[in-house]
């Protein structure tokens, strides 16, 4: 019996995700001949939108190609009984429908209906597995690299394979083959010239180390530079910190009442990588529970404003959302107050 084409791809593990997605996309674009492709955000486009361009024939393919991210965030009934109905009805479509996210689940009425062979959770690597990816994608690329280069490297970025190979790729446009990556140059290629995102602003937001004024003012200087980079979409920012957040409210609920989770809880929760878990550990010691619920609820609060209030307002609202996350616990304030 053949199965509708709607695959399910969950999980921090984006590196990973995006090969599958390629390979089951290199299988339509085989079985097809040609594809029409087209990429959505559940933060920004309706769900209505993206079932009628499944259902509409292509004027130039024989079949379309459609990754819907964020697929977390499809929650409303009415979105769900018409992605569900979608779904039950594409069984021999020659449309391909891939929901992603990057967390481990989705709601489970979309989870159900796609079949179970269609669906991965893509875990992020063991820390054991973390060094011996970096060192073998040096090698494969003619390089080598030194212990301490790859433990700055692991420090420095995002350990999922999309990120690691992302920043590795520096090196290959500033040394000949053959060279043997150091520390020296890890701090002179990716120290000065580290792109930012919703990760490292989090980051800074969660510096335990710091005064509050002082994570503030480095906040804000991070926000600057994502404004000034290729994808300086508020709403992809937003999403990202949203994204922490959340991860933090679940490490306050495996923690409640003095628990201690096992590591293949943590784990089987998400928190797979030391780094990620160290990152909640110190943004624990700054938002406790309910700030955490408020600190999202404001974020909620911030998406809906930007996007009914257009871009003019951007600039402000990102900068009131981190003044509010930092100072005021995530209530959104009147105006600035005196530190």
């Amino acid at each position: 019996m053949s199965e509708a084409e709607v695959y399910l791809f969950t999980g921090p593990e984006n590196g990973e995700k995006n090969d599958a997605v390629a390979a089951i996309r290199d299988a339509a674009l085989k079985k097809n001949g040609t594809l029409d492709e087209y990429k959505f955000y559940a933060s920004e486009a309706r769900v209505a939108d993206v079932v009628a361009q499944l259902q509409n024939a292509s004027l130039f393919s024989p079949a379309l190609f459609v990754r819907l991210k964020n697929a977390e965030l499809i929650k409303g009934k009415a979105d769900v009984e018409l992605l569900v109905s979608y779904i039950k009805s594409a069984v021999g479509s020659p449309n391909t429908l891939v929901l992603e996210s990057d967390e481990n689940s989705v709601e489970k009425k979309v989870e159900s209906a796609v079949p179970s062979g269609h669906k991965r959770i893509f875990w992020e690597l063991f820390e054991n597995q973390k060094p011996q990816w970096v060192q073998r994608y040096f090698q494969r690329n003619g390089f080598s690299v030194t212990p301490d280069a790859v433990e700055q490297i692991l420090d420095m970025v995002e350990n999922d394979t999309e990120s690691l190979r992302s920043e590795c790729s520096r090196f290959f446009f500033c040394f000949e083959q053959g060279h043997r990556v150091t520390a020296e140059d890890v701090d002179k290629i990716l120290s000065h010239n580290r792109e930012e995102n919703a990760f490292t602003l989090f980051d800074a937001l969660a510096d335990d180390s710091k005064s509050p004024r002082d994570r503030l003012e480095t906040s804000l200087g991070i926000l600057q530079k994502i404004r000034l980079s290729r994808d300086s979409r508020s709403f992809t920012l937003v999403a990202g910190l949203t994204y922490c957040f959340r991860q933090l409210r679940l490490w306050h609920s495996l923690h409640s009442k003095g628990a201690s989770p096992t590591e293949s809880q943590l784990r089987a929760a998400g928190f797979a990588g030391k780094k990620v878990q160290a990152r909640c550990r110190r943004a624990a010691k700054i938002w406790g529970p309910g700030t955490t619920a408020s600190i999202l609820s404001l974020l909620a609060d911030t998406d809906i404003a930007i996007r009914s209030g257009g871009a003019a307002q951007e600039e402000v609202r990102l900068s009131m959302l981190l003044y509010a996350v930092v100072i005021k616990n995530g209530i959104y304030p009147a105006e600035y107050e005196a530190l």
